[in-house]
């Protein structure tokens, strides 16, 4: 155990102290939701993979259904619900692709969308790939355009996970809507290393089958070659981690995640490891076969960014329960606000 995660095993513990209720869509194993529950709420999730669904229904107290959403699914807890959040699996159409956009059968904005049509929560959040600003704009300004119909001011940022105790670069999209005030959690200087997060086994040789064989390692070095690599792509002890991803976790892959050990060999490094570098707790299992355990790990968000956005998410909620007045009281300076009563 690492200084590090004796941190995150402590923090990101679900402890319901929050009256709202968060619903969780595409909830995958929970990242989400864990840091919300952390954070003091309810949670409620949604999931099709039926390995998440049990993963996140062993550790967090919200409960999780295996169901396949479909526009106009009816949600049980609907009258209770505050918060919807989610990650709702985006198909990246082109410009000169057939552009459906909202009309296409394999994208989840329309769920979500429809979701806090018929809900109209307090707050809403939803996160995606940070290319969604680069050639399918076009897509995210028809969603928010959509959202902004329903009478909630939308904003969205991209946030690299790094700049919030992650010891992994990771950039993703962070879309809120409100009908009040909401602040991006502040960046912070200090970034963990990958030692800091699992320098407590990064030099194992064991597993003894994660060992890279001289053949995968002459491949990775032709590979590296060929792409013109400065730096080898193994994960350095004294910098964060490059992106975790399902394909450099679970795929024999060059871009595979993997540990350069102290006799010169390298490995690809466990599913634990993964999840400490996604900001898991040790004490959140994952439930599967290996390869299922490591899509789970590499399509989470990491929990602990996940915690610091809900804290500025619970202040949005506690402000859209004032008086619309004294909201904008608050947001006059005080002297200005004395000399003018």
């Amino acid at each position: 155990m690492t200084e590090y995660s004796n941190y995150i095993d402590k923090l990101l513990i679900p402890e319901i102290r929050e009256n709202a209720v968060v619903l969780d869509l595409f909830a995958g194993c929970g990242g989400l939701s864990l840091g919300f529950e952390a954070a003091g709420f309810k949670t409620i999730g949604y999931e099709m993979v039926e390995a998440a669904v049990e993963t996140y229904n062993q550790n967090l107290k919200g409960e999780c259904h295996n169901q396949f959403l479909t526009i106009g699914f009816e949600y049980p807890e609907s009258e209770n619900i505050d918060i919807v959040i989610g990650g709702p699996p985006c198909q990246p159409f082109s410009r000169f692709g057939n552009q459906k956009g909202m009309e296409d059968a394999r994208d989840g904005f329309p769920i979500f969308i429809d979701a806090i049509k018929r809900l109209q929560p307090k707050v809403f959040l939803f996160e995606n790939v940070a290319n969604i600003l680069g050639r399918h704009k076009w897509y995210l300004d028809l969603i928010v355009k959509e959202l902004q119909k329903l009478g909630y001011i939308v904003e969205y940022r991209v946030l690299n996970a790094v700049n919030y105790g992650v010891p992994q670069n990771r950039e993703r999209l962070i879309c809120v809507g409100h009908r009040a005030t909401f602040r991006y959690p502040v960046a912070e200087q200090r970034k963990t290393t990958v030692k800091e997060a699992i320098g407590d086994t990064m030099l194992s040789p064991e597993p003894e089958d994660k060992i890279l064989t001289p053949r995968q390692d002459e491949y990775i070095a032709s590979y590296e070659q060929k792409s013109h690599c400065v730096n080898p792509r193994d994960l350095h002890p004294n910098r964060p981690a490059r992106t975790i991803t399902c394909r450099n976790l679970a795929g024999a892959t060059s871009d595979m995640q993997r540990v350069h050990l102290a006799d010169g060999r390298r490995r690809r490094i466990t599913d634990r490891e993964a999840a400490r570098l996604q900001s898991f707790p040790d004490w959140y299992n994952f439930a599967g076969n290996e390869t299922r355990r490591f899509y789970q790990i590499g399509n989470a968000v990491p929990p602990l960014l996940a915690y610091k956005i809900a804290l500025q998410v619970q202040k949005t909620y506690h402000m859209e329960q004032r008086d619309p007045q004294d909201i904008i009281n608050s947001m006059i300076p005080q002297d200005l606000f004395e000399y003018a009563n």
